[in-house]
Parts: structure tokens; sequence; C-alpha cells
């Protein structure tokens, strides 16, 4: 089964894919500004062409746990996806994920597909 990893800004909205035995992770071209009409077909496209089977939105809490302005925007986002999808989507603690990504570098994708990526390899181990 693919899963898709969002790492959900309202600007931009990184993009990670797994391979169909949900091994590896791969960072795709972003999503630009998701919450739109048109941001919001072009993610729910890439759900059904890329045969998506789970979709994990990144949960960005605050340091201590708790949620933020961000944090709140991305629950709605997740819901949102939630109610246009015939896929389970799931929220999944994002913390630290920008940093590493900046960290690993090395790739051509976006940083925020790189996040999604780091967001995925880790929801993959957890749940693999």
């Amino acid at each position: 089964m693919r899963v898709l990893a969002l790492d959900y800004g309202s600007a931009r909205c990184g993009c990670a894919l797994s391979d169909p035995t949900g091994t590896l992770a791969t960072p795709i071209e972003p999503v630009l500004r998701p919450a739109t009409k048109k941001g919001f077909a072009a993610l729910t496209a890439l759900v059904r062409e890329r045969e998506v089977g789970r979709v994990v939105v990144g949960l960005p809490l605050g340091l201590s746990g708790a949620d933020t302005v961000q944090t709140r925007e991305a629950r709605e986002f997740a819901a949102r996806l939630d109610a246009a999808l015939d896929v389970p989507v799931d929220l999944y603690d994002e913390r630290f994920t920008t940093a590493i990504a900046q960290r690993a570098g090395g790739t051509t994708a976006s940083e925020d597909s790189r996040a999604a990526a780091v967001l995925l390899e880790d929801w993959l181990v957890r749940h693999g």
C-alpha cells in the first residue's frame, strides 16, 4: 500500500510518497496553496492517480507538545481531507522533521517535500 505524507503549510504543502511495499519514502513535487480549491483538487487527484492507500498529515505540535495556531490549521486541513477521500487520513507528530531535512540536504527536492519524506520514513518505521 502506498502512503502519502504531507507537510502542510498554507503557501506550500510538501509531499512524499512511499513505494508500494511501504519501505521507501521519496519526496515529490509540493502542492502550492493546498487549502485553495485548485490546491485541494491537486492533492485529491494525487491520491487517486498514485493509488494511495493512506495519507499521513504532519502535526506541527509546539516543542512542549501543545497545540499552536499551525497545529489547529493542520488538524482542520486533515479533517477536510478525511471528508473528501476514501482512504484513512492520519495525523502524525512532525516536530523536528524540517530541521532533519535541512541537515540532510543533498537532493533537488523542495525542503517541504524533504520534510514530508522524513515524516513518512518515521511513520513507516513505526507502523510498518
